[in-house]
């Protein structure tokens, strides 16, 4: 376990150490131990809430360095807009004809707003 993977998705996240401890459901104390690597073998229980809230799957948190290029949480408003795409039927294989249809539509919406000002 690296707890700087922790401190550093805690961070980009803009959690404080007080907010993340509180909706992880651990103490401060402890969240700071795993941070400055004190405490180097949480629970998996305390991985999985920490995972949880910080957007991260559990091997994200259990890398030995985070890549500096690669976001490792997804806003949660993008997940939403996926969960809504696949309930409406949407697959990975159509997305690229599913493009074509969002370029037309945002055209006609720039073209709507420029002769309707």
């Amino acid at each position: 376990m690296n707890g700087k993977n922790i401190a550093e998705l805690r961070k980009r996240r803009g959690y404080t150490l007080s907010e993340l401890s509180k909706l992880a459901n651990i103490s401060k104390s402890y969240l700071s131990n795993i941070e400055r690597n004190i405490n180097k073998n949480p629970s998996i229980e305390v991985v999985q809430k920490l995972a949880k809230v910080l957007n991260v799957d559990v091997i994200t948190l259990l890398k030995s360095e985070l890549d500096k290029d690669t976001h490792y949480f997804i806003e949660k408003e993008w997940m939403e807009f996926v969960t809504k795409l696949k309930q409406l039927g949407l697959k990975k294989e159509h997305l690229d004809q599913y493009g074509t249809l969002i370029e037309f539509i945002k055209w006609k919406n720039q073209n709507t707003k420029q002769n309707n000002p």
